[in-house]
């Protein structure tokens, strides 16, 4: 992946991590909703077709979904 991809991609996750806090923070959509738009997105990753590079790409993309949901992401306040 070109540096350029990868600051976009890095770019674009910082940009939707807001968004879903500021979801959150205005009452707009419950953690459990906001949870299920990560979930979904990991799903979808992770049952995308493809060339073997892409179907790798897509798995390291749901695998990363998935830590963020499993790891007391910004998203899940104590």
């Amino acid at each position: 992946m070109s540096d350029y991809s990868t600051t976009s991609g890095v770019a674009a996750l910082s940009i939707c991590e807001a968004l879903l806090l500021a979801l959150n923070d205005a009452k707009v959509l419950p953690e459990n909703e906001i949870l299920g738009v990560l979930k979904d997105a990991a799903t979808a990753h992770a049952n995308a077709e493809g060339s073997e590079k892409e179907i790798m790409e897509h798995n390291a993309v749901a695998a990363l979904i998935n830590r963020i949901i499993t790891g007391g992401n910004s998203v899940r306040r104590p």
